[in-house]
């Protein structure tokens, strides 16, 4: 019967302590550390959603005949470099696993942002209504993109703070010992100017007296203009 008393004081105990810990910041760091976590996933997403739409933009941009084929490899190859580059939310503390998941966006940001600029000299493009939509898509996803990075920042400095201040430096520095700072989106240097695009089109020649003008295919040089006739005597 002595351990029955000896029990209910144990249990007694824990309750009292349970809202003390609670209410010291005990579970801060992993609820703010979750929502950061949370909101990094949605990051994930956005960038999914646009490697996935991507495919189709370039089938499309391909059966226009565009002569631009060096911005197109850009792009497939910028893909391809950024679907292989992951980070799990394990990782968000190691700086040079999220510089190069960032630095692999920011070069398929920039391939794909180059090759929508192109394409507006086609009009063969711009009156195709698959692209229009998928132009369209991308664009609402890149929106997307920016949402979810802030989001995500603001969740990060928000867990980042946490771990700097009182009291729950205190848990940071002892029981939650294995949580880290996360890293933070930064703009990358692509960001801070607009795309280089050199346009490599052929002007087309006036209409030629008694026919219209030849055909110029984008990408291709002018013709050569006709000889002038020889004034008559």
């Amino acid at each position: 019967m002595a351990a029955f008393p000896s029990r209910f004081a144990a249990l007694a105990a824990v309750a009292a302590v349970t809202p003390a810990v609670a209410g010291c910041g005990y579970n801060t760091i992993p609820t703010k550390q979750e929502r950061a976590e949370a909101a990094w996933a949605d990051v994930q997403n956005q960038y999914q959603r646009r490697a996935e739409l991507v495919p189709n933009l370039v089938a499309t941009v391909q059966a226009a005949a565009i002569q631009e084929r060096a911005t197109l490899t850009q792009v497939i190859e910028a893909r391809a470099r950024a679907t292989s580059v992951n980070i799990e939310a394990d990782n968000l503390s190691d700086p040079a696993a999220f510089q190069t998941y960032q630095q692999a966006q920011g070069e398929f940001s920039g391939a794909l942002s180059r090759l929508l600029v192109t394409v507006e000299a086609y009009p063969q493009l711009q009156a195709n209504q698959n692209f229009l939509v998928l132009q369209s898509q991308l664009e609402g996803n890149e929106n997307r993109i920016a949402i979810a990075r802030r989001d995500y920042n603001e969740a990060v400095r928000d867990y980042n703070t946490e771990l700097r201040t009182f009291p729950s430096v205190i848990w940071a520095k002892t029981l939650h010992g294995g949580s880290k700072p996360m890293q933070l989106f930064a703009a990358t240097a692509e960001a801070q100017s607009a795309p280089d695009v050199n346009f490599n089109l052929g002007l087309e020649p006036p209409a030629q007296p008694g026919g219209a003008a030849p055909a110029v295919t984008p990408g291709s040089a002018p013709p050569a203009a006709a000889p002038a006739a020889a004034p008559a005597t």
